[in-house]
């Protein structure tokens, strides 16, 4: 005689701070092949869509813009679902843009697909930004340290990756590689349930707002580029003065929205943005600008340029490890000054006094490690000042802005590479991590660690 009795599994105890920061690095981690590795590619992207470079630039910039509306929206949209659902959502985005990557038959098709494809990424990355200021603030710091960590290793990778996949295999994995995050999403999903929604709706007025906005005014720098007929770029200008108006306007009549009242008068939160504005210009300028120089000026292939990429990535990831032991105090916002002005003074040499090959390198690196950098003191500061509840909306709509950022960057440097040599357009772009520089000194550090 058998007898079935239930045997009961012992409570699965929390993931550690060193298991949770491993998880969520991951997860964030493949969303910056969508820049770096992608980077590496453009040459080959725009010989085989038959493209001139500078069209080609909207691979990134389709990124930058896609990856900070959907890590916006999907901020707000975890208040009220979950961060579980947003990940489960927002794998589907990642892999339906994925597929479109692979099969496109053209140039436009390629972009919708990198836009589907960012959205989705912008879920990975505004849950890993949530649940990592969520933790409570005993394990937060060691949290955002293994974060960091995991993070920059995928930086350090990045254009190494890009280079062997697209010498070795084909140009449009490399566009995919993104998607790593879905094999990483069943192993936040249990840290993704700790995250309820609160059941807030969600703001699709004051989102739309700000999408329209961001999207028109990088549609306007790239006007010339993209050939845009004068009609359509009259209706553009009015578009983005309407959005700027209507979001100005709106925030006033909802100061809980999609852009809360509260932010937008926040001088912490309009510092942070303005640096990562700048920072993750200078990024996405250099990674638009330098394979290209390296591929045309001096004959490299793309696994020469992704090799000789990888020590200033490397160099990422050491910054985003030491700005995670430095958010207590005021050598955060110096080490971010530091890389963002070193950036902004090697990519100029480069345009001003053909600095050469060393040169280019270096004011790259910087960049790398300016947006490593701006990445964990950014989320660490913020995350002391704000409720849990307002977390992942505030920490989205500052990760829009940076990315919007990214795509200035990409954009205004293939606008200015139409008129100009590219290594002059990429010193004129250098303003901007310069500025970021200088912007960084007023960054506070984060607050005492209290519980909430």
């Amino acid at each position: 005689m058998t007898t079935n009795t239930a045997v009961q599994a012992p409570p699965q105890s929390a993931p550690g701070a060193g298991s949770t920061g491993l998880r969520l690095g991951a997860l964030f981690g493949p969303v910056i092949f969508g820049v770096t590795a992608a980077g590496v590619a453009l040459p080959d992207v725009a010989q085989a869509m038959e493209v001139r470079p500078a069209v080609a630039g909207w691979v990134l910039t389709a990124h930058a813009l896609a990856l900070g509306v959907g890590t916006a929206f999907f901020g707000r949209l975890s208040e009220k679902w979950g961060v579980r659902n947003t990940l489960l959502v927002g794998s589907l985005f990642l892999a339906v843009g994925a597929v479109l990557i692979l099969v496109a038959p053209n140039f436009g098709t390629l972009i919708a697909g990198r836009f589907v494809q960012a959205a989705g990424s912008g879920a990975m990355t505004s849950s890993a930004l949530t649940l990592a200021s969520a933790a409570a603030p005993a394990q937060r710091t060691k949290i955002l340290a293994i974060f960091g960590a995991s993070m920059a290793l995928f930086s350090s990778t990045a254009t190494l990756m890009g280079g062997m996949v697209t010498d070795w295999l084909d140009w449009r994995l490399t566009l995919v590689l993104p998607a790593l995050s879905l094999l990483v999403v069943p192993f936040c999903l249990d840290l993704a349930a700790t995250r309820p929604g609160y059941g807030k709706a969600v703001d699709l007025l004051g989102g739309i707002l700000l999408g329209t906005g961001a999207t028109s005014l990088l549609l306007l720098i790239q006007a010339s580029s993209l050939d845009l007929a004068t009609p359509l770029v009259i209706a553009l200008v009015a578009l983005l003065v309407l959005s700027a108006a209507g979001l100005v306007l709106h925030i006033g009549r909802r100061p809980d929205g999609f852009v809360p009242r509260r932010l937008a008068g926040d001088r912490t939160f309009l510092v942070a943005a303005l640096v990562g504005l700048g920072g993750y210009a200078g990024l996405f300028a250099a990674m638009y600008a330098v394979p290209q120089i390296l591929t045309v000026k001096y004959g490299w292939d793309v696994f020469e340029i992704g090799a000789w990429l990888l020590p200033g990535a490397i160099v990422g990831a050491v910054s985003a490890r030491v700005a995670s032991k430095l958010t207590a105090g005021r050598g955060g916002s110096l080490l971010l000054t530091g890389a963002a002005v070193t950036c902004a003074v090697f990519l100029g040499i480069v345009g001003l006094v053909e600095g050469g090959i060393v040169v280019m390198l270096i004011g790259t690196s910087m960049g790398m490690a300016t947006f490593a950098a701006t990445q964990v003191l950014t989320t660490a500061v913020l995350s002391s000042r704000l409720e849990p509840a307002q977390r992942g909306g505030a920490m989205g709509v500052l990760n829009l802005l940076f990315f919007v950022g990214g795509g200035i960057g990409s954009a205004a440097t293939g606008a200015l590479s139409e008129h100009m040599d590219l290594t002059s357009a990429l010193a004129v772009v250098a303003v901007l991590p310069l500025f970021a520089g200088l912007i960084a000194l007023l960054l506070p550090p984060a607050r005492a660690q209290q519980e909430v």
